[in-house]
């Protein structure tokens, strides 16, 4: 069964053709900058790949470049639209309404629409891409698979804030996390590599990129996360700042004269690690800055792990231990001064990294010490295939 995998963003457009059952990437690509003058489409995989400038006014556009070139030229990857069996479309945010996967249907788009409140860019992309899909293959059969479904296990002492409780009746106020799929899929793939049973194991995940996250997972149930009502919860990130006090938002209102959209664009796009270091979201470019001397920089790298490190001490302390802590994404999976810098100091705690497996690159591994009682496993994500997993899986139900 081919699976296309649509991740749309408010001015991208990101794919992959995924054959399910030998879990192969097909095709692949990404088409950037929809609707303005630089629009450009970027598809192929590993040296195979072609960037064309093509004008795209929106998405609708763009999913008529993305299926031509899956179908035609020097890199198509099928025949006709009717080997690709059905869409997978992620969805960030899928509220109080959605705790696992679902077939597309008009009850569904009118759900994730009334909830772009609460995820305003991501939604409102998300229905562009599934419209564009429509549009472009009507009949099609498409599955949205929504980043805050995993965490709908979480209970109301972890999901509900201190607040006014009619707030939550009135305006569903509470913590929904994201990057759930990436989570759901590397805890998984943990107890896999560790052949054991996810029911048996407290693991701690690390989903740590531009956008970071971390959950909590006991016996194979999401019982916390980081991220809140928004993305913009939890920890230190490329340009988000994470959690911090909330009186410095009507502080930082009234004393640079901010309007509410200004002082959320400065803590979403401003923050982090660009915030701090003055220099960049990029953790390779800040890497690089601290080791030569500049100050700025490295106190954004010492910030950002001492963010993680006291997220595992909190999620140890939830869970009443911990088995395996799992790292992931650009930064978990590539950076080792990160991860040396996050797990120092963590020994007395049953936590001990290995410095010389931790140098090691590529591919699903384990860095913690043969005496480690905690178990360090770095693992790379792939929410692409967990999407096309659960599509397929959806596509099949009942048959079995």
């Amino acid at each position: 069964m081919n699976v296309l995998v649509l991740n749309a963003g408010s001015s991208s457009l990101k794919y992959q053709l995924i054959n399910v059952e030998s879990q192969t990437v097909m095709a692949k690509g990404i088409c950037e900058r929809v609707g303005s003058g630089e629009a450009f489409h970027k598809h192929g995989l590993d040296d195979n790949e072609h960037v064309i400038d093509a004008p795209m006014r929106d998405h609708n556009e763009a999913m008529a470049l993305v299926l031509e070139a899956l179908t035609s030229g020097p890199t198509k990857a099928i025949d006709s639209l009717d080997e690709i069996d059905a869409i997978g479309h992620r969805v960030v945010q899928g509220g109080k309404y959605f705790d696992r996967s679902v077939l597309i249907d008009d009850d569904v788009v009118s759900k994730i629409d009334e909830l772009a409140e609460l995820a305003p860019l991501h939604n409102k992309a998300a229905l562009m891409g599934i419209n564009a899909c429509r549009e472009q293959m009507p009949g099609k059969p498409m599955v949205a698979v929504f980043d805050t479904s995993f965490f709908q296990t979480l209970l109301p002492k972890a999901y509900m804030y201190p607040l006014p409780y009619e707030l939550y009746e009135k305006h569903s106020i509470r913590k929904y996390g994201a990057h759930g799929t990436s989570h759901r899929y590397i805890a998984q793939r943990a107890a896999d590599f560790l052949d054991e049973p996810l029911d048996d194991l407290k693991i701690i995940t690390c989903h740590l990129g531009n956008g970071c996250s971390m959950s909590a997972i006991d016996h194979g149930v999401a019982i916390d996360t980081s991220m809140g009502l928004t993305p913009l919860d939890g920890l230190m990130m490329g340009t988000r700042c994470g959690a911090i006090d909330p009186a410095i938002v009507p502080f930082i209102m009234e004393h640079e004269g901010l309007t509410a959209a200004e002082v959320n664009d400065l803590m979403n796009k401003q923050s982090g690690l660009l915030g701090i270091s003055g220099l960049s979201n990029d953790l390779r470019t800040v890497r690089t800055a601290s080791e030569e001397g500049h100050e700025r920089a490295q106190l954004a790298y010492d910030m950002y792990s001492y963010s993680v490190k006291k997220y595992i001490g909190q999620y140890i302390a939830v869970m009443g231990g911990v088995d395996v802590i799992v790292l992931s994404a650009g930064v978990g999976e590539n950076c080792d001064k990160m991860r040396r810098m996050i797990f120092t100091g963590l020994q007395p705690l049953g936590i001990k990294l290995d410095l010389e497996k931790n140098k090691l690159r590529g591919g699903e591994r384990e860095i913690s010490t043969d005496d480690s009682e905690v178990q360090i496993l770095v693992i790379p994500t792939n929410e692409e295939y967990m999407i096309a997993l659960d599509t397929f899986d959806l596509m099949f139900e009942g048959e079995a």
